[in-house]
Formats: structure tokens, C-alpha cells, sequence
């Protein structure tokens, strides 16, 4: 859902000392369902496409039932010959990890140094094998890919290249239209939309941003955010050199709580094919986010991990930068927090509040 949060815009109206131009919504991929966050959207389409060509191959498929025919026994048996490969820092891996062992793929996924224990605990219940790196997510991509170049039965999801992700991030966009037309909202050149999106390696703010700009062309301004030691997409944008740039490469340590957005180096694929349909790009302080996390459970009762908050105050940085801009409708892109466990979330919400009274 698109829900409007007007207690968290008074909020952050008075601490920003500027009152925002037009109303604050969030997207709620924070609750999507299977993996709890925007990675449902082309993680989980990836492998139920690879999924359904192999069926089409094994003459499995009748085509007058209707696709819960997959849980059958004679799909596992074909799935379970061939291996998913994935490397993540966190939530792509749960989307691949889940789909896949629910379908009854073998499945291995590569994490790299930030991904949180809880993520890897929650897929290795679901049996998938789970490959811990001592390094960050690019060296994670590339064990995982040099291990799946290795065996034809093996299957690489590639969060770097991989088109069928892209497109289904992409696809958001035509739901969005819709919720936004049920909901009265007007998007034009005199109400453009102003969207806010995280950005780790680019996969999922690249794909969302494509369909945006299919959807509504000028009218909307799509906005990634990143946090301060790990801007890898705005370094490869605004130096031209995508993924032949890494932040370490300028000083930076590319450690940040956000797990999701914790890549050093961008994707190629998304970088060329969206840089000219980003708007804009800024940066956020993992304080921010611990900040904003506790403020949003206390003014709308939503509980949402701290990547997810990276997109919160993106209208007033905008509007920042330009004090001229048209008032519209902005949207907080959510991009994860339904599967942290309890006591994790706790421990995110108390350190915001130690911060906030700091």
C-alpha cells in the first residue's frame, strides 16, 4: 500500500525547520509478502521465471490447472537437480533463498561481512546453504558467480547484471499508478511525483526507476539515497566511471548499519541505463537513521529496518538544493523491516531513542 504519514511530516517539519512542499507518503514494501521487503519484487520474479522455463522444458506444465500445480511433487523433483546462486548482503538473499527452497531448489547464498546474523540464521531454517564472506558485497558477487560459471545445473542470480531482476522492479511502477489513482492523486507537471529511493549496488531504485519514468515521463523525480560511506551509485553516476569506481577508492570504509545499502561499487548495467533519469542523489548519517526509525514507530506505529529509512527526509533535501521547487506528492520508497526479528528491532528503536535525547 501507499499510506500517507502526516504525524511523521509535522515531525520532521520541526526539526528541519522548513515545512515540506506538498504531502508525505510512504510505499509500503516494508510488508510485501515471502521476504518483507523491495527485493520481493525481483528476487522472487527472477526464480519463479527460471522456474516455470524449466518446467516448459520438462513438459511439466498442464495447462489447465492452475500454477499452485509448482508445489507438486513432480516440479521439486526436477527443481531439486539444479542449485540457485546468489550473493547479497541481506535481503536479496532472503527473497532468492526463500522462493527457491519453498520450490525445492538447492540453493547457496553468499553474504558478505555487513549481513545481519538474523538474516542468515532465518534462511539457513529454510535450508539453504549460506556462504559467509569476511569481505564486503562485491567480493561476495564474485565467489558466488565464479561458483556457479563452474556447473551447468547451477543457476546465478546476478544482482549486478541481471535484467530479470530489473524488470521486475520495473513493474512496480504500473501498480503504483494505479494506487495513486484509487488514492485521488493527481501526477502532472503542476503535481509532479518526487520518489525517494535507497540504493545499494542499484538493482532495485534502478529497476523502480525505469518503470517510473515508462509510467509517468517528466512528471516524476525519482531520488537516490545512500548512506555517507557507501555512495557507490552516486560515485559512479557523477564521475562517469560506474563500476570501475569503488568509495574505497576516495577514503571511504563502506561500514553503515544499513546492511542493504552496503556496497562499494555499483552496477554497471543500472548506471548506464538509468543515470540520465536520476534526478538526483544525497546522502544520510547512520545516526539519521536510527533517528528516524524511532521517530516513525512513535508518530505511525510502522516498524521498519534502517536501510529502509534512508528515503525519509529526501523532500527536504530537495527542496534544500532547490527553493524553488513545485509542491507535489513525495514518496518515501520503504524498502524493508516486516521479517526483523522483535528483539533486533528493539535494539535499532532504543538506540534511535538514546540519539534523539542526545
Amino acid at each position: 500500500p501507499v499510506e500517507q504519514i502526516e504525524n511523521m511530516q509535522k515531525y520532521l517539519n520541526e526539526v528541519e525547520e522548513d515545512k515540506l512542499k506538498g504531502q508525505l507518503y510512504i510505499k509500503r514494501d516494508d510488508i510485501l509478502p515471502i521476504s518483507g521487503s523491495v527485493k520481493a519484487r525481483g528476487g522472487i520474479y527472477e526464480i519463479l521465471k527460471y522456474a516455470e522455463e524449466l518446467a516448459a522444458e520438462s513438459d511439466l506444465i498442464d495447462k489447465d490447472a492452475d500454477f499452485a500445480q509448482f508445489s507438486l511433487e513432480r516440479f521439486r523433483e526436477v527443481f531439486s537437480r539444479y542449485t540457485i546462486v546468489c550473493a547479497s548482503t541481506g535481503n536479496l538473499g532472503l527473497s532468492i533463498g526463500i522462493m527457491s527452497a519453498e520450490l525445492g531448489f538447492k540453493v547457496d547464498i553468499h553474504m558478505s561481512v555487513d549481513a545481519k546474523a538474523w538474516k542468515k540464521t532465518l534462511l539457513r531454517e529454510y535450508g539453504v546453504n549460506v556462504i559467509e564472506h569476511e569481505d564486503d558485497y562485491s567480493k561476495a558477487v564474485e565467489a558466488g558467480r565464479d561458483e556457479a560459471m563452474k556447473r551447468e545445473d547451477f543457476y546465478f542470480v546476478d544482482d549486478e547484471d541481471s535484467e530479470t531482476l530489473f524488470l521486475g522492479y520495473a513493474v512496480s511502477a504500473l501498480r503504483l499508478k494505479n494506487q495513486l489513482i484509487e488514492a485521488g492523486i493527481e501526477v502532472s507537471a503542476d503535481n509532479p511525483l518526487y520518489v525517494y529511493l535507497p540504493c545499494g549496488v542499484g538493482g532495485a531504485p534502478g529497476g523502480i526507476t525505469f518503470g517510473l519514468k515508462e509510467v509517468f515521463g517528466d512528471d516524476v523525480h525519482p531520488v537516490f539515497a545512500e548512506p555517507v560511506n557507501s555512495p557507490c551509485m552516486l560515485l559512479g553516476v557523477m564521475s562517469g566511471k560506474h563500476d570501475e569506481i569503488s568509495v574505497r577508492d576516495i577514503g571511504l570504509d563502506n561500514v553503515t548499519i544499513a546492511d542493504g545499502l552496503a556496497v562499494g561499487r555499483p552496477s554497471k548495467f543500472i548506471g548506464k541505463t538509468v543515470e540520465k533519469m536520476i534526478s538526483g542523489f544525497y546522502t544520510v548519517h547512520d545516526e539519521s537513521l536510527y533517528k528516524m526509525l524511532a521517530k516513525l514507530w512513535d508518530t505511525e506505529q510502522m516498524k521498519l529496518e534502517p536501510s529502509a529509512l534512508a528515503g525519509m527526509a529526501g523532500g527536504y533535501r530537495l527542496q534544500e538544493e532547490n527553493p524553488n521547487m513545485t509542491a507535489g506528492t513525495h514518496l518515501v520508497w520503504s524498502t524493508g523491516g516486516n521479517m526483523v526479528p522483535e528483539d533486533v528491532w528493539q535494539k535499532d528503536y532504543e538506540r534511535g531513542l538514546e540519539l534523539l535525547k542526545g
